[in-house]
């Protein structure tokens, strides 16, 4: 996935961007790079975290030395501020800057200026408005500006263009042919009972692996080296979050079930933080949607990993709801009839699915372990 070549920034002006791919049922797929989102993402690496900088140690070695120090403190001191909310930072910040333009970092800067004409009227419609985080942005914008202007006065677009520009031309047509057969939209709304709108947007990055990262719309951030099942698997995971209003009737039932379960207390307690996922709210939110993934990756035949593997190595192993919530559906053959998710999921709350003397042999048998070692202490090293 560490692919690097170069073309020309001339060269990649004359590629046809952005490709738009017509799935058979009738997903719309649109295909681009963003210079934008890949500055916001670099913002990670150049953290030093190892959750990232261990995919770019030649980049870290060729471009952060040409920052100054007091744009790494300012960068430090907004990574400090996410973690401490229980948060992380580049992504939160692609969410925000979702709402306005970012084919450019000089478009992201622009919006970071007007940000309350720009980004906010957009982010506090959306289903993702959160004044906290939007406060918590207000009261970084002045950091994350001499921060961004520091990436722009170090060539931060021709650093990029070097290490972008060829995988990106060979990713965009390997896409097209891939996505046009896919019909990921028709899975989400016959396994929901929602409707969605038929065009995804893909923005191919350099910066921001490990994550695929859901921002507002129907559109999504993954790398532009990812393997076509982790395209397929961010396609059908990310949009459907979230799977339901996560302060409405249904999550608040979920909540309470699942709030008096010793094994999820447990795994928020001794889980990394660095892996995201730090409430139980956000866990239901994650795990819900890698259950549904799952099995929309089954149907399409494009599976990044199978079931017991993916939760038994992904993440220290923490999303047991995910194969839980996975073998209750199966069990039932929803995978085949699909329906109302939330209404199966209200009837799971309610009816005692959720419970633990339900959910956790669910659990177990597609993990393949005994009910008591569901969850393993990390060790630390």
């Amino acid at each position: 996935m560490n692919r690097r070549a170069l073309l020309s920034a001339a060269a990649l002006l004359a590629l046809p961007f952005p490709a738009l791919a017509q799935a058979a049922g009738g997903t719309r797929w649109k295909v681009r790079p963003s210079e934008g989102m890949d500055a916001i993402a670099f913002l990670g690496p150049l953290s030093g975290k190892e959750f990232y900088a261990r995919y770019y140690g030649d980049e870290l070695a060729a471009f952060k030395p040409k920052l100054p120090a007091d744009a790494l403190e300012a960068l430090a001191s907004l990574h400090a501020e996410a973690d401490a909310a229980g948060g992380l930072l580049w992504p939160g910040l692609t969410l925000i800057f979702s709402g306005g333009p970012t084919d450019r970092l000089d478009d992201v800067l622009a919006s970071l200026a007007k940000a309350e004409t720009v980004l906010k009227p957009s982010f506090a419609a959306s289903t993702y408005w959160d004044e906290a985080d939007w406060n918590r942005f207000l009261a970084g914008r002045e950091r994350l500006a001499k921060v961004l202007n520091a990436l722009k006065a170090a060539d931060f677009a021709g650093f990029r263009h070097g290490l972008i520009d060829a995988p990106l031309a060979k990713r965009t047509a390997e896409l097209d042919t891939l996505l046009s057969g896919l019909d990921v939209i028709s899975e989400q709304q016959r396994l929901t009972g929602r409707k969605f709108d038929p065009e995804i947007h893909i923005d191919l990055l350099w910066f921001c692996r490990p994550h695929g990262v859901k921002v507002q719309g129907q559109r999504f951030l993954t790398h532009v080296g990812a393997r076509d099942q982790v395209v397929v698997l961010t396609a059908a995971h990310e949009m459907l979050h979230p799977p339901f209003d996560m302060k409405g009737p249904v999550a608040i039932a979920c909540l309470d079930v699942l709030g008096k379960d010793p094994l999820f207390a447990k795994i928020l307690a001794e889980k990394d933080k660095g892996t995201g996922y730090n409430s139980l709210e956000g866990i239901l939110n994650e795990d819900t949607i890698q259950a549904l993934d799952q099995i929309i990756q089954e149907r399409l035949g494009y599976v990044y990993k199978p079931a017991a593997e993916r939760w038994t190595n992904g993440d220290q192993g923490m999303h047991v709801l995910a194969a839980g919530i996975y073998g209750l559906l199966k069990a039932e053959g929803y995978d085949r009839t699909g329906g109302n998710l939330e209404a199966w999921m209200l009837a799971a709350a309610k009816g005692g699915k959720l419970s633990p003397a339900v959910l956790h042999p669910a659990a177990a048998r597609v993990l393949g372990k005994p009910v008591d070692a569901l969850w393993t202490t990390p060790v630390k090293g």
